[in-house]
């Protein structure tokens, strides 16, 4: 079979994808996720914690709930249905890190859990590291260069 006729029929065998539905479900998820952080946010301060300390627990908090459902199971049965909603960055990459470590337990806490933990976080954590330095150096350079009106 060629390789045109392969991509044809394969995409006349594919399940078309509801996208109104999908796009729906990941507004829902994603707006989900967000009100609980917001609402995070008012108990917090509602428990007068100093807003510069809140505003360190309510990512702190969703990363937690999100490393707990991960490893209970529930957070991917959520994915399942809301998809790209699962994916506000916080709780989608705390899922992404948890996710091997589940995978990998049995090969041990060193070479299973702790090896694999930043096999797809990994790049993610470099490259940002990375261009997060080089902006900064950018940044220093401009400012040096404007007299300190950046």
């Amino acid at each position: 079979m060629e390789k045109k006729e392969y991509i044809k029929f394969s995409e006349s065998r594919a399940k078309k994808s509801p996208l109104l539905k999908n796009a729906f479900l990941a507004f829902i998820c994603g707006g989900t996720i967000c009100v609980l952080g917001q609402v995070l946010f008012a108990v917090y301060e509602r428990l007068s914690i100093p807003e510069k300390t809140v505003r360190m627990l309510v990512p702190v908090s969703l990363i937690f709930i999100s490393c707990v459902l991960t490893g209970i199971g529930i957070y991917d049965r959520i994915a399942k249905h809301c998809g790209a909603g699962t994916l506000v960055p916080i709780t989608g990459f705390a899922n992404a890190m948890i996710s091997p470590v589940m995978d990998y337990k049995s090969e041990g806490l060193v070479l299973g859990a702790g090896a694999k933990m930043f096999t797809v976080a990994g790049p993610v954590i470099v490259f940002g590291s990375i261009f997060a330095a080089v902006y900064g150096v950018i940044y220093y350079i401009v400012k040096i260069v404007s007299g300190g009106a950046v």
